[in-house]
């Protein structure tokens, strides 16, 4: 699954991992599998994924801006894809003014959409 969407039961935040499955060019990011974790480190510390998460928060800022949805934190991921480990991005999200201690269901499925404007802007998979 390129994109995995949790929500937390007890507080109104959702984290959501976006599995990168094919290389990326433009951030010099070729090489998108390996056989164990530690092979994807260098790749969450290279130049072009940092460049890859600013990119990223660009869009997060646009298509959050004016809704009650906040960042609060977006960072690099080793992702489990069958048998290899891929990079990824991790991102939490928090309601922010939630009367309630779980998410609202507008703000979950604004969280789904603005995941998937990610894969597709970003062209992850």
């Amino acid at each position: 699954m390129a994109i995995k969407i949790t929500h937390d039961a007890n507080a109104a935040m959702a984290s959501a991992e976006l599995m990168i499955t094919r290389p990326l060019e433009d951030f010099d990011l070729t090489q998108v599998e390996a056989p164990i974790p530690r092979e994807i480190d260098p790749i969450l510390a290279s130049q072009g994924f940092k460049d890859l998460l600013d990119e990223a928060r660009t869009i997060l800022d646009r298509e959050f801006a004016g809704r009650s949805l906040e960042i609060a934190q977006l960072t690099g991921a080793i992702c489990r894809d069958d048998l290899l480990y891929r990079p990824g991005i991790w991102l939490v999200v928090r309601e922010a003014n939630a009367a309630r201690s779980e998410m609202s269901p507008a703000a979950r499925a604004r969280i789904a959409a603005v995941a998937e404007t990610l894969q597709s802007d970003l062209q992850l998979s």
